[in-house]
């Protein structure tokens, strides 16, 4: 595992830890980091200074592992299987996904593995517009972006790995 202090276009820090720079790489050009910030996607490696232990209490976080699909995209939904990327989020900021993915949950329908022929759908006005998710692969979620099509992952959680 490999930790890296990461920087979006609008100046906010944040780090995040990925299983090879090979990964971070990957998740960079396909667009799968944001900032947890403001939700940019333009997201950079920071400089950073060597890691020297100092015995300074740190704000409690809790860890979480973003699991990427079985073809190495986040499934909008959660879930999926392939590699792991834990990051630190405060805990405000957990609550709040969790509320996020609540009302996705209690508002929208649930779709499967067939979001991206939903949401392709809903964009050519082929359906009646509606809030849904569901799963998309990789190679799915690159063509829905595009073609323009909006959609937004669903907030990954610690309680989805047990």
């Amino acid at each position: 595992m490999i930790h890296y202090d990461l920087r979006c276009d609008e100046g906010h820090g944040f780090d995040a830890w990925f299983a090879s720079s090979k990964a971070f790489e990957e998740q960079q050009e396909a667009g799968l980091l944001s900032c947890p910030h403001c939700g940019s996607a333009a997201v950079e490696r920071a400089l950073m200074a060597p890691a020297i232990s100092g015995g300074r209490e740190r704000e409690p976080v809790h860890s979480v592992a973003a699991e990427t699909g079985s073809a190495g995209a986040p499934a909008v939904a959660g879930g999926g299987k392939g590699q792991q990327v834990a990051t630190t989020v405060p805990a405000p900021f957990l609550e709040a996904m969790r509320e996020v993915r609540k009302y996705v949950q209690e508002h929208a329908d649930y779709v499967g593995n067939r979001f991206a022929e939903e949401a392709r759908r809903i964009h050519y006005k082929e359906s009646d517009p509606r809030g849904i998710y569901g799963e998309a692969s990789r190679e799915e979620i690159k063509e829905l972006k595009d073609e323009g099509v909006a959609f937004q992952p669903l907030p990954i959680l610690p309680e989805d790995f047990n």
